[in-house]
């Protein structure tokens, strides 16, 4: 299942869960911070793997897109006393802020935050009502615009790939329809006309709108393009030795994740009745297994971990044969620039 926690409100006993940092004690396992080493958080959010990097004596730089994310965060920076450094940055462009030395290590947690989701104003959830917005940046292109904007071709690509939605072009046209008479403006807008268009059935697990709020998540904030080229930043901007450690919540972002580290572990793929052959030096050695997922007892406790899996890999001191987004497979999607202004 494609999905993550991103169109509601993790629960657990007592209420609503909140900023509890996915898969912490794996991700310092593979990170080793430690007193000397410079650490980025590629994604602050409310300071949980920052606050755990700098207990274990490593400094951080921490990026974050999200302006809130940033005033909130203000507090921890005045605690730790000049050894977290906070910058309002989307993590694609991490090697801008690497020390001339490189970094020791880089630490991505992927997708949208529980405090993001929290926010009804924000518009990320369909169980809040709030305006159609999904914008972590704050800024450019919302969820409305794309809804308002686009062709039905396009939303259809989007709701299909970035959402794996199989009703895609009933919800598509039903969106073209409505739009034409009324323009969508909140969340509960178009979770309405979704629930409608592709009724929920008794075996349904997922509310019928989680596919479609994910997909324009996704797409507004383009979220596999900006993990793509994070990858390639971390790997110009560690130092040999140095470590990446990057948490996604579904299959999308994985998927990303195991290209990269399979294309840099220098092998090359070749046909299933050839054996894999050294294309050239790889540029990252595997940390511990290939994939780590959250322990039954954690996803118990904070269900956002369910899907989280974690994926690591330590720099070699070979040069980076460059940033070639076609080993990521990307599809071809409207224009935010197009559906803008």
């Amino acid at each position: 299942m494609v999905t993550d926690q991103g169109g509601g409100i993790p629960e657990a006993e007592g209420g609503p869960v909140r900023h509890i940092p996915v898969l912490l004690p794996e991700v310092l396992a593979a990170l080793e911070p430690a007193p000397g080493k410079v650490i980025l958080d590629g994604t602050f959010g409310a300071g949980g793997y920052s606050s755990a990097i700098l207990k274990a004596g490593a400094d951080v730089i921490a990026l974050d897109r999200d302006p809130t994310a940033i005033a909130a965060g203000q507090a921890q920076v005045a605690e730790w006393g000049g050894r977290l450094k906070l910058i309002h940055a989307q993590f694609s462009e991490l090697a801008d802020h690497a020390p001339e030395g490189g970094l020791d290590g880089v630490v991505l947690d992927i997708g949208v935050s529980s405090m993001q989701i929290d926010e009804a104003e924000r518009g990320f959830s369909f169980q809040k009502k709030g305006p159609l917005d999904m914008r972590m940046s704050a800024s450019g292109v919302s969820a409305a615009d794309v809804v308002n904007r686009a062709k039905v071709s396009d939303l259809i690509r989007i709701f299909g790939f970035l959402g794996e939605e199989k009703q895609a072009g009933r919800i598509a046209r039903a969106i073209e329809k409505r739009r034409a008479e009324q323009p969508f403006e909140t969340t509960r807008d178009l979770a309405g006309l979704i629930e409608v268009v592709t009724p929920r059935k008794a075996k349904d697990k997922i509310h019928p709108a989680t596919r479609v709020f994910q997909a324009l998540r996704v797409f507004v904030n383009d979220e596999l393009g900006e993990l793509a080229e994070a990858l390639f930043a971390a790997e110009q901007a560690l130092k040999p030795g140095g470590r990446l450690v990057v948490v996604s919540f579904h299959s999308l972002e994985d998927r990303i994740v195991k290209a990269f580290f399979q294309d840099r572990s220098g092998k090359a793929g070749g046909s299933r009745h050839l054996p894999m052959v050294s294309a050239r030096a790889a540029t990252f050695t595997p940390v511990g297994k290939p994939m780590v997922a959250a322990s039954e007892e954690e996803a118990s406790l904070n269900p956002r971990a369910r899907s989280a899996k974690l994926r690591a890999g330590i720099r070699t001191q070979a040069a980076s044969p460059g940033n070639d987004l076609s080993i990521f497979n990307l599809p071809e999607l409207a224009s935010l620039a197009r559906l803008g202004g």
